[in-house]
């Protein structure tokens, strides 16, 4: 009995890996291999949802778009793009509908528009359209009403305007089509924010042309800027895609995932809003970034800092803050959306995050590493951003023995963790590399000091002699896969035997086939309900890490087991559950970016 309505809501809500990205640098929309798009936030990634049907199939609202007959379907990109192609077979012909987000150029307004291609490619296909948005999370009401060829969906926060070459039908909310194509014929809807005027002749054929071959151009020219030549090239490229797509063009902001309450757990309440911009999340993307020769992404990340991160000596977090808005604002409140079910029932539905007022010492290693490798493979630090730099690590020397959080966001209470202590140990130590290669000025005599009493501190107190491991924190035998970064970070030689000592231990107690959970709930509470998949991210650090053991079989066997638990079109969410599905907000940014760096060192050890 017990499985019933879990049968139910699978059928109502496609998997999360059933989807593809699409984005224009200011939003994103999520297109499921059946062609509905049923993810969509309007102007930006964190403004209230249009299309929210992944959260409440009834309730949310999608643009649903497919062939009228029963129809398998695949899904890929156009390549080396961001264009994102699904395909229908039925027993009559073939039919596809291109789906992308032209992406405007830096002096134009920021309008967002979602174009939909759909084509027949053989034969003769009935297809259906049905635009039915739910304004505010599904809260806010609105009208719709007809002007020539376009429909004007208006709310009381947002108007958003609906052309199409084919003709339109419409109650008080939706609006509908059926329509049949044959060999060589074309469709195009486009969707677009448009102050409540609808914009007739806006999407005829040509101009979608134009706009489909403009946009694959921006892709592409993107992308030849990458270095990487390996083995594992289409991967690489697909995640570095899928970061370009997480950054909000405006500010240099890169938020953690486009999405917001995709559950860690089916049925658990881990469920967060994650349309932000982590310090930690962002400053890796800059690391993985930069390998590939993306300095332009790097350059703006640190604009934003300039711009828009306070120097707020005063807060519960020190100068910095664990999350901002992709504005640079800093209150985040969260709360819940109780009219929303969430995917397959997992309730709550979130928006705003809580952890931005936490105390995550490590976010400061975070940073400053990316500083570090800024201004050695991008571009020379400026006079004014080493005066931040400073200011950064004299807080760091002052408060690095606190309880915190830590990096995992746990709220069930402070602890003293060793992956805490390990970066602010990167901190000092990335700002003094800094200080002596531009020969800048600094409180060497006070820094170096305070690094080798942290370095010390973790050897002495994060060294658990019963478990022969280094462990999640202090007064304690937890193990914690954070610890990876140890090596990493070159805190520890890679063939260290206290190193090796944790690697085989982890490797028995946090690893299944490849797979790496975080740390067991069970053994250190976090304050949280229910359980959670094996982390992504780990697993790739678990790569990397054998890597630079020298453990090469085994770092390739397990980066290519993790190649497996892709989607179709080789995107990642935060976590893998135990029968292979993906967990969490999708697509994460963290395991993309963790994915490059697994496959950069591991394709250069191989030679």
């Amino acid at each position: 009995m017990s499985g019933a309505p879990e049968q139910h809501e699978s059928v109502r809500y496609l998997p999360i890996a059933e989807h593809g990205l699409i984005g224009d640098l200011r939003t994103v929309a999520l297109v499921g291999t059946d062609g509905t798009i049923d993810w969509y936030c309007c102007p930006s990634f964190d403004s209230p949802s249009v299309f929210a049907a992944i959260l409440d199939a009834d309730r949310g609202g999608a643009f649903e778009l497919a062939a009228a007959v029963p129809a398998s379907t695949k899904q890929f990109y156009f390549p080396d793009t961001n264009v994102l192609i699904t395909r229908f077979f039925t027993e009559d012909g073939l039919g596809e509908i291109q789906d992308f987000m032209p992406v405007a150029d830096p002096g134009e307004a920021d309008r967002p528009r979602l174009v939909r291609r759909v084509v027949c490619v053989r034969g003769t296909i009935p297809f259906r359209a049905r635009v039915a948005p739910r304004f505010g999370y599904g809260a806010d009401p609105h009208t719709v009403r007809m002007l020539d060829q376009a429909a004007v969906f208006a709310s009381e926060a947002l108007s958003l305007t609906l052309t199409a070459t084919v003709p339109l039908e419409c109650d008080e909310k939706d609006v509908w089509t059926r329509f049949e194509l044959s060999q060589g014929d074309t469709a195009v809807f486009a969707l677009e924010q448009a102050g409540g005027q609808a914009l007739p002749g806006r999407c005829p054929h040509a101009e979608a042309e134009r706009e489909f071959t403009a946009t694959v151009a921006f892709w592409r020219r993107w992308l030849h800027q990458s270095r990487y030549h390996g083995r594992w090239r289409e991967m690489v490229h697909r995640s570095a895609l899928t970061l370009k797509l997480l950054t909000y063009a405006p500010t240099g902001a890169i938020v953690a995932a486009p999405t917001t309450s995709l559950p860690e757990q089916i049925g658990g309440g881990r469920n967060w809003d994650y349309r932000y911009v982590w310090v930690r999340d962002a400053a890796f993307a800059v690391y993985a970034l930069l390998r590939l020769g993306f300095a332009e992404e790097a350059e703006a990340f640190m604009g934003f800092l300039t711009r828009h991160i306070e120097r707020r000596g005063g807060g519960p977090s020190g100068p910095l803050q664990v999350m901002y808005g992709i504005d640079g604002r800093s209150e985040l409140p969260e709360g819940e959306l109780p009219h929303l079910e969430g995917y397959r029932g997992s309730a709550p539905v979130r928006v705003g995050n809580g952890a931005a007022t936490q105390l995550q010492l490590d976010i400061y290693g975070a940073l400053l590493d990316s500083v570090y490798l800024y201004d050695k493979w991008c571009r020379p630090i400026s006079s004014g951003h080493w005066r931040g730099v400073c200011a950064l690590v004299d807080w760091v020397c002052e408060h690095w023995d606190q309880p915190d959080e830590g990096v995992w966001e746990t709220r069930g209470g402070r602890k003293k963790f060793l992956y805490s202590h390990l970066m602010c140990w990167v901190a000092i130590d990335r700002a003094i590399r800094i200080a002596r290669r531009r020969s800048f000025p600094a409180e060497l005599g006070r820094w170096g000091p305070v690094r080798d009493e942290i370095y010390w501190r973790i050897m002495d107190k994060g060294w658990s002699p019963t478990r022969q491991a280094f462990v999640q924190h202090e007064d304690g035998d937890v193990l914690d896969a954070a610890v990876l970064m140890m090596p990493l970070t070159k805190f520890i030689s890679p063939n260290d035997p206290v190193w090796l000592s944790t690697l085989d231990t982890l490797g028995e107690e946090l690893v299944s086939d490849s797979l790496v959970w975080r740390y067991d709930p069970k053994a250190s509470p976090d304050g949280l309900e229910g359980e959670e998949g094996t982390f992504s991210i780990c697993s790739f650090w678990y790569v990397e890490a054998l890597t630079r053991a020298g453990r090469l079989n085994d770092a390739r066997l397990a980066f290519e087991k993790m190649l497996t638990y892709a989607n179709h079109l080789g995107l990642y969410a935060e976590e893998i559950s135990h029968t292979g599905e993906q967990q969490g907000n999708f697509p994460q940014a963290f395991t993309h970016l963790a994915l490059i760096s697994a496959a950069f060192n591991l394709d250069r050890t191989l030679g």
